[in-house]
């Protein structure tokens, strides 16, 4: 009876076995259990795709005056289409003989140092990069690096240089536009 009692046991071991193996395999799905190894972050691919271009910004258009002047002589202007700017090409420091020159003492009078910081006791540096034309007028000016941010320093600097004119920078003897760089340096007395 021991005998035919380990062969029942045996048998019913086997069918339950057998019967969970065939619930697991309908259940779960198996094919999802099979895992990837990890992927090497290092290793990059890099596909091309076509960007849209972006959006034209729309010029603001000034309201137009009530009266009109009238001239004899025709003004020396030339008019562009909306959202054309005229580029003329800014040559860099290495490519100049003689650097653009502006009055330290004028700028110096007109750089107001920023109330928060003057308020803090913060002295700053700001390094601006200034797009100066060819008849020495200042264009454009960008922030290369201020320090500290946002304590007002860079809107300073940027304005003593805004409408400023100097002396163009030459080349070969002839006057031409060039991009310069200029440190501002704001130090408490």
């Amino acid at each position: 009876m021991t005998n035919e009692k380990f062969i029942r046991t045996f048998i019913f071991i086997f069918a339950a076995v057998i019967h969970l193996l065939v619930l697991f395999f309908l259940v779960f799905k198996t094919d999802r259990l099979i895992q990837e190894g990890p992927e090497n972050a290092r290793v990059m691919k890099l596909t091309d795709f076509e960007e849209a271009p972006p959006e034209p910004e729309v010029p603001q258009v000034e309201a137009i005056a009530e009266k009109m002047v009238e001239t004899d002589t025709a003004p020396d202007q030339h008019v562009l289409a909306a959202g054309v700017f005229l580029s003329e090409n800014y040559l860099s420091m290495h490519q100049v003989s003689v650097p653009p020159k502006f009055d330290a003492n004028a700028v110096m009078k007109d750089l107001v140092y920023p109330p928060i910081a003057l308020r803090s006791g913060i002295e700053g540096r700001v390094i601006l990069e200034l797009f100066v034309d060819r008849t020495g007028a200042v264009q454009r000016i960008v922030i290369l690096q201020e320090n500290p941010e946002d304590r007002g320093f860079g809107e300073a600097a940027i304005r003593a240089f805004t409408g400023r004119k100097g002396v163009p920078a030459y080349a070969n003897g002839e006057p031409v536009s060039a991009r310069y760089r200029y440190p501002v340096t704001f130090k408490l007395k």
